[in-house]
């Protein structure tokens, strides 16, 4: 099979559940898909995982899956005898190459960099491992690693590949493998958040950090916050936004409280699950302008992650359904 006869080089379209949306392009002369067809959409949500993981970027995944498809679409399937860990294997040296792209963007791009948010279903949060590896302030600790170390640790400890497989993704030794995962997981421990926290918790910390706000009441922002906590915000030079993280519970509770009256717009603000955690969405007159993810450390408000850049919150539209 040729790319060009699977949906003429069309990414298998999948419903939120996981399923595919039928239609006689997407079928073969017997009514079944083929089984490359099957294999790739049976498997969609955790190649986008995968993907995302990697790059914190929506965006790129869903490129990243084009090309997978564009790849797996022209595989001898006879001679594939893992098709998970084989589509995982495109999926990860796809995402690889882009990722070294990503980071040469990244270099230019205006103020902070902030993962792209996803508005996730809530099946997510219910798994705690997958829910702590997308969360904002796990992204962001991954970014920290090379992208090999990166590669690395998400599919050992995320998805639980053995190391033959992982080093056949990564084009390294079994061992040379061994040893990155080994740094990998110091560097990450290191910075990881301190204490687990319930989703329970996190909804109640956000509910009174939202009253705070919205009410000016600066002695109950501050006792929810950690008295190191550092505000992030990504605007990517398209929306104002502060080009330095905020460190500090005062000067971070006063920037909020008072950018917040500073605002002609109506300002509202609803919890939602982004990432598989509790989070913000503020919206400008019924448009959303803010997503606000957070992270906790020993029951406090440690970090503030604001995503402003409207070309990250354009999939805020709709649940996205990850699987390991």
């Amino acid at each position: 099979m040729t790319p060009s006869k699977a949906y003429e080089g069309e990414l298998p379209v999948t419903t939120e559940h996981g399923g595919r949306e039928q239609g006689e392009a997407e079928r073969s002369g017997t009514g079944r898909a083929d089984p490359a067809t099957e294999a790739f959409v049976t498997h969609r949500n955790l190649l986008f995982t995968v993907a995302y993981e990697l790059l914190g970027s929506a965006a790129d995944a869903e490129d990243v899956l084009q090309e997978t498809w564009l790849r797996w679409a022209g595989v001898d399937l006879a001679a594939v005898r893992d098709r998970r860990a084989y589509l995982v294997r495109i999926t990860t040296r796809q995402a690889l190459s882009r990722l070294r792209t990503l980071g040469r963007r990244k270099e230019s791009y205006v103020g902070p960099w902030l993962p792209e948010p996803l508005l996730t279903a809530p099946d997510v949060a219910e798994d705690v491992e997958l829910a702590d590896s997308v969360s904002m302030a796990m992204m962001l600790v991954m970014e920290t690693l090379t992208p090999t170390e990166r590669a690395v640790f998400v599919l050992r400890e995320v998805f639980d590949l053995d190391y033959d497989e992982i080093a056949e993704a990564v084009d390294k030794s079994p061992a040379a493998v061994r040893q990155t995962a080994h740094r990998a997981r110091a560097h990450v421990a290191a910075r990881r958040p301190r204490g687990a926290v319930s989703p329970a918790q996190t909804r109640h910390a956000l509910d009174a950090f939202q009253r705070a706000v919205e009410t000016g009441d600066l002695q109950g922002l501050l006792d929810i916050l950690a008295p190191d906590v550092v505000l992030v915000g990504d605007g990517g030079g398209v929306k104002q936004a502060i080009l330095r993280p905020v460190t500090g519970a005062d000067k971070v509770a006063r920037l909020l409280i008072g950018g917040l009256v500073k605002q002609a717009a109506e300002v509202t603000m609803a919890a939602a699950e982004v990432n598989g955690r509790p989070a913000l969405l503020m919206r400008l007159d019924g448009e959303l302008d803010t997503v606000m993810a957070v992270r906790f450390d020993d029951g406090r408000i440690s970090g503030l992650y604001a995503v402003r850049n409207p070309e990250k919150l354009t999939g805020m539209g709709r649940e996205r359904v990850l699987h390991r």
